[in-house]
């Protein structure tokens, strides 16, 4: 079946969905974008996904012309036309079609490119990676600085995520001077003792709106968080690590470059984690 798809105001069939040849989202990767989950047929945090939005909307200083409710109700929408119990919303506004290719920016009243499509994933609250945990491989931090806007630039994060399937795990995690940032599409933490430890905010990492909330519930529980860089041997000597994102949620990371970590099986810290976000997030989800 079709999907509906969502293409600046209109709801159309997938295949009739068509923008600009000259869109600078298509010939710069000047666009940012957000994925809100799904859980039955449910949006999960979705004006933080709003929040984030807006920032990066603002720092790339592309025009923000839709309201977060005016995104709630397309949302909506979709996930409806859809019949998305489980799954994802995707949504992308880039800068534009300014009528021809240039590097300079555009007059500053071209009109933005609005997107938005669902992704069906039945198996997102149940994944068969959570009952064994990811692997993941290291690899060098090539991006560029500014990985707190969330860009459609994603060409070398696809680069890292290539390279774990060929070896054969689940994901990369990218290191910078030594120390992890973040892996392929997701934010990364370790748990040794009653600390955990996750990169603090700053240029370097995706302000990640699944890192917020899980922090939250962290320090309710009794955790002690601490927000700094830390090494692949730490991760190594760690108790229990794990990965943050609306589309992985909360997923235990039992494996580092070939070494486990701690016993190599899912963490139970990490898994109540995972099981208190959930809890919480359905509760308030709209």
């Amino acid at each position: 079946m079709s999907r509906t798809v969502f293409v600046n105001g209109r709801f159309l069939p997938e295949q009739e969905a068509t923008i600009s040849i000259f869109d600078r989202g298509f010939l710069m990767a000047d666009g940012v974008y957000e994925v809100t989950a799904v859980i039955d047929g449910k949006l999960i945090d979705f004006y933080g996904h709003m929040k984030r939005l807006e920032r990066s909307l603002g720092e790339l200083k592309i025009a923000n012309n839709f309201s977060a409710n005016q995104w709630l109700a397309v949302h909506r929408e979709l996930v409806r036309l859809n019949e998305i119990q489980h799954g994802l919303v995707y949504l992308q506004v880039t800068r534009g079609n300014p009528g021809d290719r240039d590097f300079r920016f555009p007059d500053s009243r071209i009109t933005p490119t609005l997107i938005a499509f669902t992704q069906a994933k039945p198996d997102l609250l149940n994944p068969s990676e959570l009952q064994g945990g990811w692997k993941v491989i290291s690899i060098p931090d090539l991006r560029w600085g500014r990985r707190d806007i969330k860009t459609t630039q994603l060409l070398y994060p696809s680069i890292g995520k290539m390279m774990a399937v060929e070896a054969g795990v689940n994901d990369a995690w990218f290191v910078e001077d030594g120390w992890v940032t973040e892996g392929t599409s997701n934010n990364a933490y370790i748990l040794s003792g009653n600390q955990l430890i996750t990169r603090q905010l700053g240029h370097d990492i995706l302000h990640g709106i699944t890192r917020t909330a899980v922090i939250q519930f962290a320090t309710r529980a009794g955790l002690q968080v601490v927000e700094r860089p830390f090494t692949v041997e730490e991760v190594v000597q760690a108790e229990e690590a794990f990965v943050t994102s609306a589309t992985a949620l909360v997923m235990p990371v039992v494996q580092i470059d070939g070494q486990n970590i701690g016993k190599g099986l899912p963490g139970a810290r990490t898994l109540e984690l995972r099981e208190v976000y959930l809890e919480r997030m359905l509760e308030s989800s709209i």
